[in-house]
């Protein structure tokens, strides 16, 4: 069966993605390739030695999922935990998708990004808490990712209350050599050596706060995701 996504808005917009809610399922989304930017335009931009890598490894939906086939296999479901679920590809009218798991607010909103939190909210007490779970829980497990990115994170929130982060992008490595292959040692150091660099963009982050505009598109919502959504941000805490 065929997805109908043609006439659909996307609810996100990554450098080489659109995200889709899934139309038979509110709770999934398809990630699609950007028709704007194919993948010999990825590969172009590259310099070398990463211009050699065949052309398949500069697709994000393939890299995603075996990657998120290999977590399944070496950490089991507790993975999950901060890390959104991946079903498999499904065909649309506008290509070949990924089908991802899509983290909701308990109001049914889509979880807003950290990026969006912080900026709106700054490091209050609660997204302190949060951070600091999700970096005990990425450096004790050794969990290999390409940069963490503020965009890449979303804050899922129950009850007023912050439940969660869970990373939605960005997995797996950027590098000539798979993480697949490379023994625990180095992937704690790896582990270790991204969540030094996260805290270094939410500090960057934060001392842009007030001087401007959001910075860039990366992190904001074109829509929630949502039929007919009238729901204010301040409804979230109440």
């Amino acid at each position: 069966m065929t997805l109908l996504l043609k006439q659909e808005k996307p609810f996100a917009q990554g450098g080489n993605r659109l995200c889709f809610v899934h139309p038979e399922n509110s709770d999934r989304c398809i990630k699609i390739r950007r028709p704007d930017f194919t993948l010999e335009d990825r590969r172009r931009k590259k310099g070398f030695p990463k211009n050699l890598k065949p052309l398949s490894s500069f697709d994000d939906n393939i890299d995603e999922f075996q990657v998120m086939r290999t977590f399944e296999k070496r950490y089991g479901d507790s993975v999950f935990a901060h890390i959104s679920r991946c079903y498999g590809f499904e065909d649309t009218d506008i290509g070949r998708g990924l089908t991802s798991e899509l983290i909701r607010d308990q109001n049914g909103r889509i979880s807003q990004t950290l990026k969006k939190y912080l900026w709106d909210f700054g490091l209050d007490d609660a997204i302190s808490r949060a951070i600091s779970l999700f970096t005990e829980f990425w450096v004790g497990n050794s969990v290999p990712s390409r940069d963490l990115l503020l965009h890449n994170i979303v804050v899922q929130i129950f009850s007023g209350q912050i439940k969660r982060l869970v990373v939605i992008d960005g997995l797996g490595s950027a590098g000539l050599i798979s993480d697949r292959v490379l023994p625990r040692y180095f992937l704690h150091r790896k582990a270790q050596r991204k969540v030094i660099n996260l805290h270094q963009r939410i500090d960057e982050l934060l001392n842009q706060r007030g001087n401007g505009d959001f910075p860039g598109y990366h992190g904001l919502l074109i829509h929630d995701g949502r039929p007919n959504p009238k729901v204010t941000d301040a409804e979230d805490f109440e």
